[in-house]
């Protein structure tokens, strides 16, 4: 298994087709180019975010030390739960670090190909990713399942991930061609990726979904990205 010591991948920058036709806030598939940036390989941990809570006396998780979501210092490999958005972003800058945008999310969980549901296949198997067929009943050490193609892990499945935007349904038909940044402001903040808990159906690569950004879950998580 790969070291988990907060590495980060350097993204490229480049064009890619953002988006799918089949539904409604999916669409429309539009045309997105993205400056390089850097992103986490693996989601953030529970060994990381307990560095963070120690030094800064940020209060722990919801579900820290409750052995089912295996969120706690027993479990310091597995992706950190329990985390709303404003927690997130805290974490994030005690890093020096933010989190990624949706539109750099998507880019960089699809790996350099185009126009596949997940991040490696149009089809995904429990050996691909945890997910409610995998059976696994919650969260897996980061870095279990094969990496997409730019060498980052989890992309599908394990936590979903909160991203930096804010949420519209119709964002996207009028989202800015070069580096959007999402609304300006709304209820809700993005969430993406599917986790331990999703269906197939929510794990795709283009899938969106959004929660109140105090909104604490079992099977939300995140990991930062930074800029160039």
């Amino acid at each position: 298994m790969p070291s988990i010591t907060g590495e980060s991948v350097l993204i490229s920058g480049g064009a890619f087709s953002m988006g799918s036709a089949v539904e409604l806030d999916h669409g429309p598939v539009h045309r997105v180019s993205i400056s390089s940036f850097y992103i986490d390989k693996h989601q953030i941990t529970n060994a990381q975010y307990l560095e963070f809570c120690e030094e800064t006396g940020h209060r722990l998780p919801e579900f820290w030390n409750r052995e089912g979501f295996r969120c706690g210092p027993d479990y310091p490999t597995h992706p950190v739960v329990g985390v709303s958005w404003q927690d997130a972003t805290q974490f994030a800058a005690w890093r020096d670090n933010r989190l990624p945008t949706e539109a750099e999310w998507e880019y960089a969980a699809r790996g350099g190909l185009e126009g596949l549901d997940y991040p490696n296949a149009d089809t995904l198997e429990p050996t691909d990713g945890n997910y409610t067929r995998s059976r696994l009943g919650g969260p897996v050490a980061v870095g279990a399942y094969p990496p997409n193609g730019f060498g980052l892990y989890d992309m599908q499945g394990n936590v979903v991930e909160w991203v930096a935007d804010y949420y519209a349904p119709d964002y996207y038909a009028s989202s800015p061609s070069v580096d959007p940044q999402g609304p300006s402001s709304g209820k809700f903040r993005v969430i993406r990726g599917g986790g331990w808990h999703s269906g197939p159906y929510c794990i795709r690569v283009f899938f969106r979904n959004a929660r109140p950004p105090n909104w604490v879950d079992f099977n939300v998580g995140f990991r930062c990205a930074g800029d160039v």
